[in-house]
């Protein structure tokens, strides 16, 4: 229900990164609001983060989520996208193929894609790196994108290399899949840190 004129631009333009989504392009008029608060990152400077999020239960159908999700495309500097998403949206079932469909179409800086059991991928136009996941025994799987996704740019802001940023990411997610619940589940840097060094 928020809308563009409650939408603080304030908190917006002091921030380091601007993480959004795209279920709240799914109806008003909580999208133009959206729109409103990504239109005050780009303008502001700051960096803008993209995960596409696909529910399609929340669109009338998928051609409408997939015309939503794409226009949100060109407007972000890192793009934090799964398996099945880059697949459906791109049309290829290889995930190198995959990426370089959305080089091609987007402007997009920095890709990390997530491979659910299969670790993650980091690309940007110089390098490309393979993080696996660390094997547990998975309880419940809701919060492990958004996991990965915050110590990702958690990682990013303070400038730690990117192989060292994957690998805290891999570790703070397998240890949120062991636990019940999305936010609940979520670890502490410190005790994430201790697992590492473990």
């Amino acid at each position: 229900m928020l809308r563009p004129e409650e939408v603080k631009d304030e908190i917006i333009e002091n921030s380091r990164i601007f993480h959004f989504g795209s279920l709240s392009m799914t109806d008003e008029p909580v999208r133009s609001a959206h729109l409103h608060a990504l239109k005050v990152a780009e303008e502001a400077g700051i960096l803008r983060s993209y995960d596409p999020n696909l529910r399609p239960p929340l669109w009338p159908n998928l051609d409408v989520a997939k015309e939503n999700i794409l226009e949100l495309m060109g407007h972000c500097d890192i793009l934090k996208i799964s398996d099945n998403e880059i697949q459906w949206l791109s049309g290829k079932e290889d995930y190198d193929e995959g990426i370089a469909w959305l080089r091609s179409q987007f402007d997009i800086p920095l890709i990390f894609l997530t491979l659910g059991k299969d670790g993650a991928v980091y690309a940007d136009k110089d390098q490309k790196h393979f993080q696996p996941i660390f094997k547990v025994k998975a309880v419940d799987t809701t919060a492990a994108g958004d996991t990965f996704t915050g110590y990702f740019l958690a990682g990013l802001c303070e400038g730690m290399p990117i192989p060292e940023v994957l690998k805290m990411s891999a570790k703070a997610s397998s240890i949120a899949v062991t636990r019940e619940g999305a936010v609940p589940s979520i670890p502490y840097r410190a005790e994430v840190l201790e697992a590492l060094q473990a």
